[in-house]
């Protein structure tokens, strides 16, 4: 069917402000096909419409031995800086609160099979994913999501992306109230807000219902609501704690208290006012510290407060911030099946259902009702299994379907005694898999599959390490069981390492001359308490020897345990300096010709590193001053670490500007063997020949990860030490030393060492 086609026959199912929208979208498209939109321009309007790129785009992949061109029909014009408007590429669909319904399932499932791979890939913050799409078809696949009511409106670009919520929300046993409502009034506020289409960076809103579960991660948001009640006259009323200033990234920030025991009434105003505060005052040339956590972080929580009671008091008046209240009292989600006692003891049961029964089923508050939680290794999801599991929700949930942060998908409300017929179905379609919410269920972002900034592959690790923990989660200890592992490709954290009790980004290193793919272990991240606190770094490790990590702190874990003791004090009592000494052995990478299987990535049989490598430099008889200078400055950078565990910030604060020193130290000694040991000329001599020549920038993170030592040095070191100020510098000096690494690298030109 054509566009003409599709938007006549939908034209009356859109809402018109979408339908309008995407009219627009398509007309900037033609122009900037006709060279008449800036390309920097459009691309911030395709972000701003879900239109995201893919790794690739630019026209390049290398094939393990050299980058080859990538020839598309429609040559030179592009749809961005570096990215080429044949390029596949990826959109993201907004799943407020990750409510969907069995329609909107079925037509996804249709969009991925016709314009996609026929995947659907579930997102670590409740969105919907589909790759390989072209910009050609963007226009129509917006059509009939928006005839489903369905946008991709601000799910990527500066703007307020996807609000995520705990998808237990209303069944709950632990929560003040059901949150859905008041989370689904606030999304269609601040949809094409005129007052959020002026940020710097991005801003995500998260609900929870409760403080002690991790429900929706408030503490990791850019803002966020608790739900709370009190009794006032005798009359249950309710209210928000919100919240404002978290983040995870590069530099990790747990959100901060703004109001307690906020009205529902000025949630709205409330939100509102901190979207003009940010807007008018958050970095906007710098995109690396333009989130509202640094805003935050430098006005202090009472003045940012202060700043939002008088945004407060001067705001038009709009309707919209009470007028859905009276409907909030009226909603409620209904089950279609009436409720079932479970099947009695002794009864025939199928095959593996005792198991799913005891990871992917939680008992609701009401009476006779489960949720059911359908696992999806890697957060994917065929078209096919998409539409058959819309047919399994009408039958025993009708609507009460959502996404979660976890990258699964859960049935609300079935009937107790539905759950073996609903589990022999999910059977049948391959969607039964048990371990949900267990160290099997590992969450991954994209990492290099399909994201321009992945350095390593977290789906493949992730795949790895899912396969090898399925096999043997029979066995596991009931300690071991609990604990979450989460992957992601970078820094960036968008596989949410940071929350995990145990974690992972990618990073690589080049070993004898040779990359090879690393990834950073982070260990003690708080998944509970709405992610009450973050993990940190213990050392780099080689890609393939990760899944032995996971089995040495496991297996230690379950031999050292004292009587309930949480993975986290288990953690903490051993300190950084036994956790580091643990995954020691595990750093050293054979030669090539000894185990080329550390020189490729998990589920990628290319060769990772350099081309033009002679066999010899990989025997290991050549070690560079500047590996070593590296290897110097990363042990500088753990003992910051080990003063930061122990609670010594001026220590911490210390080493890790030292670490970041010595780390500039390598790279000017191999232009200017001689510099003085000096800060000053180091820093200088850094400045000038790396930083002002845009050498250590790279593509997508720019010279972000040299400020902090240009900061630290300048400002010298702080007559008061803060946590947060120095736990995120601790962050920096190892990010500034992974720059290191990576510009090394790319200055080497090294590539494969197979031949």
């Amino acid at each position: 069917m054509s566009t003409t086609e599709w938007r006549e026959r939908l034209l009356e199912r859109m809402p018109p402000e979408l339908a309008e929208e995407i009219d627009i979208f398509e007309g900037q498209m033609e122009l900037r096909r006709k060279g008449k939109i800036e390309d920097r321009v459009f691309a911030e309007t395709r972000l701003r419409r879900g239109v995201y790129g893919q790794r690739y785009d630019n026209g390049h992949r290398h094939d393990g031995l050299a980058s080859r061109e990538l020839v598309y029909p429609a040559g030179d014009l592009t749809k961005g800086p570096e990215t080429l408007w044949d390029a596949p590429g990826m959109v993201r669909i907004k799943v407020p609160y990750g409510g969907i319904t069995p329609e909107q399932l079925d037509v996804i499932a249709e969009l991925a099979e016709e314009y996609s791979d026929s995947i659907l890939h579930i997102t670590t913050r409740q969105d919907v994913q589909l790759h390989y799409v072209h910009i050609d078809d963007t226009p129509d696949l917006m059509r009939r999501l928006a005839s489903v009511d369905i946008t991709t409106r601000e799910a990527c670009g500066n703007g307020v992306r996807n609000l995520t919520a705990c998808p237990l929300a209303g069944v709950c046993h632990t929560e003040a109230f059901d949150t859905t409502a008041y989370a689904a009034a606030l999304f269609r506020f601040l949809l094409g807000h005129p007052d959020c289409q002026d940020f710097g960076r991005k801003f995500k809103p998260a609900f929870s219902g409760c403080a002690g579960e991790a429900c929706g991660l408030v503490m990791m948001h850019d803002f966020g609501a608790i739900a709370r009640t009190s009794i006032v006259d005798g009359v249950e009323r309710r209210s928000f704690d919100l919240y404002v200033g978290g983040g995870l990234g590069t530099t990790p920030h747990q959100a901060k208290l703004l109001y307690e025991d906020h009205p529902v009434e000025e949630l709205l105003p409330a939100v509102q006012s901190i979207a003009r505060v940010f807007g008018r005052l958050g970095e906007k040339a710098n995109r690396n510290r333009a989130r509202i956590k640094f805003l935050v972080a430098k006005l202090g929580i009472d003045e940012f407060r202060r700043l939002v009671d008088e945004e407060r008091k001067v705001l038009p008046h709009d309707d919209r911030w009470t007028s859905y209240l009276p409907s909030v009292e009226d909603y409620t989600e209904s089950p279609v099946r009436e409720a079932v006692p479970a099947p009695a003891n002794g009864a025939p049961l199928p095959d593996g259902y005792r198991e799913w029964l005891r990871t992917n089923v939680y008992r609701q508050r009401q009476p006779g009702y489960a949720v059911a939680t359908v696992a999806l290794p890697l957060g994917d999801l065929s078209s096919t299994q998409t539409r058959q599991l819309a047919d399994v929700a009408r039958k025993y949930v009708g609507d009460a379907v959502r996404t979660t942060v976890e990258q699964n998908i859960v049935l609300r409300w079935v009937a107790e005694g539905d759950l073996p017929a609903l589990y022999e179905d999910l059977v049948a379609i391959d969607l039964a898999a048990p371990g949900a919410g267990t160290i099997v269920d590992v969450t991954s972002c994209p990492g290099t599959d399909t994201c321009k900034l992945g350095i390593a592959s977290s789906r493949g690790l992730a795949g790895e390490l899912r396969t090898r923990l399925a096999a043997k989660q029979f066995e596991l200890d009931e300690a071991v069981r609990g604990l979450r592992i989460k992957v992601s490709g970078c820094f960036n954290s968008c596989g949410q390492h940071h929350v995990a009790d145990i974690g992972f980004f990618g990073n690589s290193r080049k070993i004898n001359g040779v990359t090879v793919p690393h990834f950073q272990v982070v260990l003690g991240g708080r998944w509970r308490e709405n992610a009450g606190s973050y993990g940190l770094a213990i050392g780099s490790v080689p890609s393939k020897r990760i899944p032995e990590v996971v089995d040495a702190i496991t297996t230690r874990f379950v031999t050292e345990r004292e009587g309930e003791e949480s993975f986290q004090d288990w953690i903490a009592r051993l300190g950084k300096k036994e956790l580091g000494a643990m995954i020691g052995e595990l750093k050293t990478v054979p030669p090539v010709d000894e185990d080329p299987s550390f020189y490729t990535d998990w589920g990628d049989a290319r060769v990772f590193t350099m081309g033009d490598m002679g066999i010899g430099e990989c025997a290991g008889e050549v070690i560079s001053s500047t590996d070593l200078e590296l290897t110097m400055a990363e042990s500088i950078a753990f003992d910051a670490q080990v003063a930061l565990e122990d609670g010594d910030l001026a220590r911490a604060d210390e080493r890790a500007y030292a670490a970041m020193v010595a780390g500039a130290r390598a790279l000017v000694r191999t232009e200017h063997p001689n510099v003085p040991d000096d800060p000053d000329t180091i820093v200088r001599e850094f400045r000038t020949r790396f930083y002002d020549t845009e050498r250590f920038f790279d593509r997508f993170a720019k010279g972000r990860f040299a400020r902090p030592l240009f900061d630290r040095h300048e400002a010298g070191s702080p007559a008061e030490h803060q946590d947060e100020a120095t736990r995120s510098l601790v962050e920096e000096s190892q990010l500034f030393i992974d720059a290191v690494h990576a510009m090394e690298i790319r200055e080497a030109g090294a590539q494969s060492a197979l031949v």
